[in-house]
């Protein structure tokens, strides 16, 4: 039954039909042994990722409602609770969502275009615990294969990176503790 859920769940083209689906049928269902509401409701949101769209959370929905909802479906095979409920919720995410990545901003392409770029001279120069002076030759060299138009942003945000470098960040670049400290270690030496 739960591979028949999901081969119709497939079939469903409209992405909120395909929501409203999984959360009715897989708490219906019951395929686990506990958390099946959590897991239709956290499943629903997969049509919502694969296009891009707000996703749904009921952290403001009243339990009540929403269990009303699901015993309507279950006791009397009704619909029209479930479907308001989600209606309402999936209004109340999407304007939060909306809010919060207004808030946040868009991301900062130059840095997504090179993080590769950035990750891997970063790397290279704490891995080599190289001092500013050498870093600096280290930067301006790599950043000669870089699009002439991008060059001098390139160096100023792989700067920018090591001067920010702590102890609560340096993983990001695939670092051991013992390299970034041998590194801060030469970098503060030759900065004297």
């Amino acid at each position: 039954m739960f591979d028949l859920i999901l081969e119709k769940a497939r079939q469903i083209n409209d992405p909120f039909e395909q929501v409203f689906f999984i959360m009715v049928h897989l708490p219906y269902l019951q395929p686990f042994d506990d958390v099946n509401k959590q897991v239709s409701r956290l499943a629903a949101n997969i049509p919502l990722v694969k296009r891009n769209l707000s996703l749904l959370s009921f952290t403001d929905v009243p339990n009540d409602m929403y269990i009303s909802g699901l015993l309507s479906v279950y006791e009397m095979n009704r619909l029209e609770l479930s479907k308001d409920v989600f209606i309402w919720a999936y209004q109340r995410s999407a304007f939060r969502y909306a809010a919060v990545r207004q808030s946040v901003g868009e991301p900062y392409t130059f840095r997504l275009k090179y993080r590769s770029d950035i990750r891997t001279l970063v790397n290279e120069i704490i891995r080599n615990a190289y001092t500013y002076k050498q870093a600096s030759e280290n930067i301006h060299g790599y950043a000669a294969k870089i699009c002439e138009a991008d060059r001098q942003k390139f160096i100023e945000v792989v700067e920018s990176e090591l001067l920010s470098l702590h102890e609560g960040n340096f993983a990001r670049y695939y670092i051991s503790p013992m390299e970034f400290k041998r590194w801060k270690k030469t970098w503060k030496a030759g900065n004297q």
